[in-house]
């Protein structure tokens, strides 16, 4: 159960109690998000998908949303769906919002000119 061990300070215990690596997740983070999309023949796919990029981004998880969505950061499809985004954004006042749809059309443009 215990496993002795050498300490180099007497004012420590001479054994520490080992875990099983079962009971130890140093990486655990939490659940990886869900996004609500729609089919991806239904029209309003890459209106969800640009949303859930977005969203994304917002929670600092950008690849679980370009593995959901199947599209990636800056993907010029979702551009326009995307201008909407910031635009509900800046007259909702979400910073947040209106900063990350800016960072992304940043990004269509960079794609555009590679």
């Amino acid at each position: 159960m215990f496993e002795p061990i050498v300490l180099a300070s007497a004012a420590l215990p001479a054994y520490l109690p080992t875990m099983s690596r079962a009971f130890v997740n140093e990486d655990a983070q939490g659940p990886e998000p869900r996004y609500a999309l729609p089919p991806r023949d239904d029209p309003d796919f890459d209106q969800a998908a640009a949303r859930a990029l977005i969203e994304g981004a917002h929670v600092g998880d950008s690849y679980s949303a370009e593995r959901a969505t199947g599209y990636e950061w800056g993907d010029p499809a979702l551009r326009p769906h995307v201008e909407r985004i910031l635009e509900e954004a800046q007259r909702e006042g979400n910073d947040r919002f209106e900063a990350l749809a800016e960072r992304y059309l940043r990004a269509c443009r960079d794609t555009a000119e590679s």
